[in-house]
């Protein structure tokens, strides 16, 4: 950890992705607070925060980076059979800061969670300024799935989700991926790969090509992208 590049507090120049570590795959830095300026500085390079309780803030850019145009997004049979049903539905921006959370809470698999207080905070205060989004998966009231992330840009960087039903993150996913297709956004970062999001239709792709979609996505861009608080119908 002492060999990493120290960041100052607030600080925005992270040094080149080049150097970022392959074992743990893509450490870059370490230190820092968690700004606003400093997370959309760090979102628009391809880096994002990563740390559990009792680490300083660690700084990652992976690769490869699982990644997927929402124009090429798979929806199995079952899952269409599902949506069909209409017995969840889905909003957007509802209830934020509840998904986050919901995302925090321990999981069978882990022992604690990396979605520390610092971060709850970081990421609220991202969402009031319109960067951070939330999808959120109800049956009836309950709150049954969702999942958050940054939208720079034509791109929406995914951070966590969460299901307590099956399949309700996969439909919160499938209908943002709908969602961004309308809005003409060109591409999902789905950071690291899981089987989950594989079966969607995401991919690997090496950081330097990744880099270089940012660039013709998020060039020029320096406000939050259009938002509408309606998703309409997926299918």
């Amino acid at each position: 950890m002492s060999q990493l590049p120290w960041l100052e507090p607030d600080a925005t120049n992270f040094p080149s992705t080049d150097l970022a570590l392959d074992d743990p795959n893509g450490l870059l830095a370490a230190g820092s607070t968690l700004s606003t300026e400093q997370l959309v500085c760090a979102y628009r390079k391809g880096i994002f925060p990563w740390f559990e309780d009792g680490q300083p803030v660690l700084w990652w850019t992976p690769s490869p980076r699982l990644v997927l145009p929402p124009s090429q997004l798979h929806v199995s049979k079952s899952m269409k059979k599902l949506i069909r049903k209409n017995r969840y539905h889905v909003t957007t921006d509802k209830s934020f800061e509840a998904v986050i959370r919901a995302c925090a809470d321990p999981r069978e698999d882990q022992a604690g969670t990396w979605i520390t207080d610092e971060i709850i905070d970081a990421y609220v205060e991202l969402h009031e300024l319109g960067f951070a989004h939330s999808i959120e998966v109800w049956e009836q009231d309950v709150l049954i799935g969702g999942l958050y992330g940054i939208a720079m840009g034509k791109v929406f960087f995914g951070e966590s989700m969460f299901s307590r039903a099956a399949n309700a993150s996969k439909l919160g996913f499938i209908t943002l991926a709908k969602h961004l297709d309308s809005l003409g956004f060109e591409l999902i970062d789905c950071q690291v790969h899981t089987d989950h999001l594989e079966s969607l239709g995401a991919y690997e792709i090496e950081r330097s090509e990744f880099e270089d979609k940012l660039l013709n996505c998020i060039e020029g861009s320096s406000t939050p992208p259009k938002w509408p608080p309606s998703l309409g119908t997926i299918y």
